[in-house]
């Protein structure tokens, strides 16, 4: 078992100052309000390529020019509540505003945000102790998949009630579903670098690109950006995998001296960006448009980007399984899955979304063509059946 919990993080992180009924609903549903865009759609039509509209002038998701939702099938009514961990942030506040409330409003089912991010390491806990804390995570899919061979962790996803003719039998598994395609790309504050890094070459030349950096630790759920390294030492962006791990960690060590945090949630290295306590970030895309709407002189590099998706799992022995079940379902609807594409860039798993979203904002998505090709997807499979060696390495990495 890769055990998350036993690394010397502190060491350096100081430094620096988730049938069929419901498919006649949800037929009826594409025919009357849910795929009704009205007066928000004009209004979205305006939107920048900058992304005006998808967060306010603090950086705080707007409600405006968004479809919104008339009723939704039967099923996914209830009572009660259903407790999330999330990541916070502009993710969760986007996330707030796109589901979460419409989901109370029209299921009569309250949702409790959980004051601690999803890590599998604490599921693991949870299951084990009989102590369960939340009922459902957005997770990264490899970490929900190594808990699978670890035992009974997760319970198996109810489809009978899921958008299936709209989601793709690759985005459902057994015990996750996918729900939020993003990418890892680079950050940079342009009142430093006009021009800006343009590869993970750039990001690691400390000469060309001087000053502090932020980039991910292998901890609380997250590995380390092994791949940025690689690419940055001349591997082809085709050629990655599998991972030359050695070679990564040597790379690694050449701007070990510069990282001045090693980031453990996504608000970190945006939030670093945005105070100037870094120049240089690896940061989820969505995190990075949040302050540059806020005003922050920061710029993205997609190129050497990485495209990943998050899943929803919902954890085994849950009190409130049936309530988790129609939460992952409402969130991935047509019109939830919209709503947070136009809340913050991030892409969508139901294919009927595309249908909803202005045409402006479907261009700055990380899955919009002009960008997914100068990226790659993240390997699952290498990760699952290399993720302790990794973690192992980080740890003695630290120490070295």
């Amino acid at each position: 078992m890769v055990d998350r919990t036993r690394d010397p993080l502190t060491f350096l992180t100081g430094q620096g100052a988730m049938r069929r009924r419901m498919l006649r609903d949800l037929d009826a549903m594409s025919r009357r309000g849910l795929l009704r865009l009205g007066a928000g759609a004009a209004a979205a039509g305006v939107l920048s390529r900058a992304g005006a509209g998808r967060a306010g002038a603090q950086g705080t998701p707007s409600a405006a020019a968004m479809p919104e939702f008339d009723e939704i099938p039967e099923a996914l009514m209830g009572s009660g509540e259903v407790r999330m961990a999330g990541w916070g942030g502009a993710m969760q506040e986007a996330q707030r505003i796109a589901y979460i409330e419409p989901f109370q409003e029209l299921t009569g089912i309250t949702v409790v945000v959980a004051d601690q991010q999803p890590d599998t390491s604490k599921v693991l806990a949870m299951v084990d102790t009989g102590n369960i804390e939340y009922d459902v995570g957005q997770f990264d899919r490899s970490s929900v998949i190594l808990l699978e061979g670890q035992g009974d962790y997760w319970e198996p996803v109810d489809y009978s009630i899921f958008d299936t003719d709209n989601i793709d039998e690759g985005r459902r598994y057994t015990y996750s579903v996918d729900m939020l395609p993003y990418a890892w790309i680079i950050a940079y504050r342009t009142d430093e670098f006009p021009e800006g890094p343009q590869s993970q070459a750039d990001f690691f030349d400390v000469a060309a690109f001087p000053g502090p950096r932020s980039t991910t630790a292998g901890a609380a759920g997250l590995d380390p950006f092994l791949e940025a390294a690689l690419l940055a030492d001349g591997v082809a962006l085709g050629e990655l995998y599998p991972l030359d791990i050695e070679r990564a960690f040597a790379k690694m060590s050449e701007i070990r001296s510069e990282v001045a945090q090693f980031w453990t949630t996504g608000a970190q290295p945006a939030q670093m960006l945005s105070d100037n306590e870094a120049v240089l970030v690896h940061a989820w895309n969505g995190r990075v448009a949040a302050i540059q709407e806020a005003g922050a002189p920061a710029a993205i590099t997609w190129n050497e980007g990485m495209l990943a998706t998050d899943v929803w799992a919902v954890t085994k022995g849950s009190p409130n399984v049936e309530n988790a079940q129609k939460f992952m379902a409402f969130t991935t609807l047509p019109v939830a899955q919209a709503r947070l594409s136009m809340q913050i860039p991030y892409g969508f798993v139901n294919n009927a979304s595309a249908e909803l979203i202005p045409a402006e904002i479907l261009a700055e998505l990380p899955t919009s063509p002009e960008y997914a090709e100068q990226m790659f997807v993240r390997d699952i499979s290498w990760w699952v059946e290399n993720t302790e060696a990794v973690l192992n390495r980080w740890n003695e990495w630290l120490l070295e």
